[in-house]
């Protein structure tokens, strides 16, 4: 909340991913992912369109995205504020384990 509020503050601009808008995703382990060729779906997932915005920047691969109409930057704060879900909660590599992120810190990823 404090980088949002920071944001608002100093009037930084943000890419629109941030912001909320139709994508064609699937979703995955209580994610949805963005389709495209760098995460190939299984037999069994399913595209559709959705309103979404995602929650962090990251890699294609392991970003999810939530549902969402927070199409400025007062409605994100209002979305954050009510989140009961942190801001890498739909982050698919987080997932893979409790030590994913440390993991990834030995293995170099950082």
């Amino acid at each position: 909340m404090d980088v949002w509020m920071y944001i608002q503050r100093e009037g930084i601009e943000l890419p629109s991913l941030y912001f909320a808008h139709e994508r064609e995703v699937f979703a995955r382990n209580g994610s949805f992912l963005a389709v495209s060729e760098c995460v190939p779906m299984l037999e069994s997932e399913k595209s559709e369109k959705k309103t979404v915005r995602f929650r962090t920047i990251g890699d294609i691969t392991c970003t999810g995205a939530v549902e969402s109409t927070a199409s400025n930057l007062d409605e994100v704060i209002a979305e954050v504020a009510a989140a009961r879900q942190t801001e890498r909660g739909t982050r698919a590599d987080d997932k893979r384990s409790e030590t994913a992120m440390e993991d990834r810190k030995r293995e170099g990823y950082f």
